[in-house]
């Protein structure tokens, strides 16, 4: 049996998180930073606090997916508007290859088609951007033309790139083990963001439950409200654990780990969007108005989950079932 409980070093992690975000990146913030869904203050404030340097190894030793899952974890939970994900998987692959890079660089979970990357989370706000575009892994050149939809469902800063002289990292067989790699630590921090965004957007509709009252009574006391938000705290407490398995497995260089990051990607997903689709219900028709907090969760929630499925989304899940299922092993082996 693995241990998942966090090690001191990784509560101490999340404590200071945790508190330097709740200063940070109040709803108020989040809500200040949309249409684009950045905010520079905040990201400033971050790299200050070492990311995203903290997944690479040029100022010591790189910290693990586990601790990342942490930080993507506490970012989702405020629905920080930075770019924590992409630029930490794009240092970690930057440190794979050896090299580093100045300034704000992100990662396109989806292939390119036709020499552009489409979709790409956070390219309306980087200087470059790392992609897998016909057999070779690349990185666009400062100054790159980006096409910004005019709005989104949630600030992600979504942007198409054109990879037009672009530069090549690596091509062939390397190339693919390295794009691979590096979807799957996407898809794994990926999804810790949703067990963030998942829990505390129901917290918000445990929170109302308590406080509104029907009959004489709070809301939460029905169980027909009652059993719907304790069904979807299950779903996010298993995609927590689901989450936690992956980055073990990333870690550990497990034969597992492309295959667990796919399905905790998915799962993560469906549970976040599940939990933040209750909390709204439970707030009745204010879940639907700006005013309340629960709609910034369910968008982010449901944007994430958009992004996950053109990354694979289900397909890739089913299909690392099939494989892990085939390969007939178990956590305590490779």
């Amino acid at each position: 049996m693995i241990d998942f409980s966090l090690s001191s070093e990784q509560l101490d992690l999340r404590a200071s998180l945790t508190a330097l975000l709740a200063d940070h990146s109040t709803s108020a913030r989040v809500r200040a930073a949309e249409p684009l869904g950045f905010d520079p203050a905040l990201w400033a404030v971050l790299t200050d606090f070492g990311f995203p340097h903290l997944a690479g190894s040029r100022d010591g030793t790189p910290a693990g997916l586990a601790e990342l899952v942490i930080a993507a974890q506490a970012a989702g939970a405020c629905l920080a508007p930075v770019p924590l994900v992409e630029t930490l998987v794009a240092t970690r692959l930057l440190d794979r290859l050896g090299r580093a890079d100045a300034g704000l660089v992100t990662f396109a979970p989806r292939p390119a088609v036709g020499g552009a990357a489409r979709t790409v989370p956070w390219a309306a706000v980087a200087d470059r951007v790392i992609a897998w575009d016909a057999g070779r892994l690349v990185v666009s050149g400062p100054g790159h033309d980006v096409t910004t939809p005019k709005q989104t469902l949630a600030g992600l800063a979504l942007g198409h790139v054109d990879l037009t002289g672009a530069t090549v990292l690596a091509d062939g067989p390397e190339a693919a083990t390295l794009f691979d790699e590096a979807l799957a630590d996407w898809r794994v921090l990926t999804a810790a963001g949703l067990v963030g965004i998942g829990t505390a957007g129901l917290q918000l509709g445990v929170e109302y439950a308590k406080t509104r009252h029907q009959f004489g009574q709070p809301i939460g006391a029905f169980q027909a409200l009652a059993h719907q938000l304790a069904d979807a705290a299950t779903l996010v407490d298993g995609a927590e654990l689901l989450v936690l398995e992956a980055a073990w497995a990333g870690d550990t260089g497990s034969a597992r780990r492309l295959g667990l990051a796919a399905m905790a990607c998915t799962f993560a997903a469906r549970a976040a969007r599940h939990a933040t689709d209750r909390s709204l219900h439970a707030h009745g028709g204010y879940g639907y108005t700006l005013e309340y907090d629960i709609q910034l969760f369910f968008r982010r929630a449901t944007a994430l989950g958009l992004l996950a499925d053109a990354a694979g989304g289900d397909g890739a899940a089913t299909e690392a079932v099939v494989a892990l299922a085939l390969a007939d092993t178990d956590e305590g082996r490779p």
